[in-house]
């Protein structure tokens, strides 16, 4: 696959023909009738890598059968409502999660119960059906968003954690946003009921001074571990016992100047919101854009030891320029330990032109290699919503980013079929 690719390194950039040939569209729709497709998710299936799942704003499911060469688009329902924040996870087993935001009365933002739970749905087909689904947080007034979740490989226990927001959008200083948790310990039926793991609180505005981007990852000796934002700083906690317990009250690991909320040009919101992962070999990664260099980069850095110490931070991009990078996320490959990380680039384009770039690293982050994944950029637009992330899945090899891209009136998902060579 790599001599099919913009490979950049050393200064140098070569231009393959059959570029365009791996990049597939997932599914379009007209921006100007609200369906259009943003904000995506993906998981590979590991009991078949031929079987992935997408989700994208505000309830499209799709699913492939043939490794991503081909997609089926359906409508997800559910009695809970379908309201965004499409999150797609996939068990040992084969079975696909889909979590999202609710709206029960169908009223969206006129009714006062919209994100009052996260809905938890599930596939046991490969994505072709879905159940009503299971619900977790539900905590009436309090709003409840920005959720992440993890499968843990050895016990298929389900992690996830989010926002509640005492009311989101609220300006009383006396309304708060924390991290939440639950677990799910019998495939996504029934959740622990949810509970605080955040000690330091943010406000209500959905910027720089609320506590967002909380994603958990999984220790192979089942330790829990969560970062988010807050204060233009990003935290962390972690518990020892599988999520049963909290006692750590988080603590900084990095800087975050600028923010999360990141002003990028030609695009109504953007954010530089934290990812973790981690690898096989026990070593914590946290992701992450700031513009620490006075402009937006890729940044991550890793802990060895369960997150008592950090590494400095370290840029994923390779150019020197002033170009922005933006809307990263970073995945590991659970058999290789390959990092991989997709990010929207600016480099060498004018105004809201922009590309998708991945990078890759072989050896736990010490060095990346950058490979441009489209030779036709695309523009943003400032008054269009374009969501607040891309993901990326890798098992075995094969890697599928998954991002959004704006061509004439039509906004639409992408992947690209990446499948590393023997």
């Amino acid at each position: 696959m790599k001599k099919l690719i913009y490979l950049c390194l050393a200064g140098a950039t070569f231009m393959p023909s059959a570029l365009e040939a791996q990049k597939v569209l997932i599914g379009e729709g007209s921006f100007l009738r609200g369906r259009g497709f943003c904000e995506p998710s993906i998981s590979i299936n590991p009991q078949n890598p031929d079987n992935l799942v997408a989700g994208a704003v505000l309830d499209a499911v799709f699913y492939s059968l043939d490794g991503g060469q081909s997609w089926t688009h359906d409508t997800l329902i559910s009695s809970f409502g379908v309201w965004g924040d499409p999150v797609v996870v996939t068990d040992t087993a084969g079975h696909h999660y889909y979590l999202h935001l609710s709206d029960p009365t169908g009223e969206n933002w006129s009714s006062e119960e919209i994100l009052d739970r996260i809905v938890i749905q599930k596939s046991t087909d490969g994505g072709q059906t879905w159940n009503n689904g299971s619900y977790t947080g539900l905590n009436h007034p309090k709003d409840q968003d920005k959720h992440w979740a993890v499968v843990d490989p050895k016990t298929n226990f389900i992690h996830l954690s989010w926002t509640q927001f005492d009311k989101y959008g609220s300006k009383n200083p006396e309304d708060e946003s924390n991290i939440m948790y639950s677990r799910s310990e019998d495939g996504g039926r029934s959740w622990t009921p949810a509970v605080v793991i955040s000690q330091i609180s943010g406000n209500c505005l959905d910027g720089d001074s609320t506590t967002e981007g909380a994603v958990p990852v999984v220790g192979p000796d089942g330790s829990v571990y969560i970062s988010w934002a807050n204060q233009n700083k990003l935290f962390f906690t972690r518990s020892v016992d599988g999520g049963k317990t909290w006692p750590e009250r988080e603590r900084v690991i990095a800087e975050q100047p600028g923010g999360w909320d990141i002003d990028v040009p030609g695009v109504q919101r953007a954010n530089g919101l934290p990812v973790t992962l981690m690898d096989t070999l026990g070593r914590i990664y946290v992701n992450w854009v700031d513009d620490r260099e006075g402009n937006y980069d890729v940044w991550f850095k890793y802990s060895d030891d369960g997150g008592q110490e950090w590494s400095e931070p370290q840029k994923v991009n390779q150019d020197t320029g002033k170009a922005d990078q933006f809307f990263s996320w970073m995945c590991v490959d659970p058999l290789s330990n390959y990092l991989y990380t997709v990010y929207y680039d600016r480099r060498g384009l004018e105004e809201y032109q922009t590309q998708v770039y991945l990078a890759r690293s072989k050896d736990q982050g010490a060095t990346w290699e950058e490979f441009l994944l489209s030779e036709d950029p695309f523009e943003t637009r400032p008054l269009l919503f374009f969501g607040d992330y891309n993901h990326i899945s890798a098992y075995g090899g094969r890697v599928r980013p998954i991002w959004t891209e704006v061509r004439g009136m039509k906004m639409g998902v992408y992947t690209y079929l990446w499948d590393e060579e023997d």
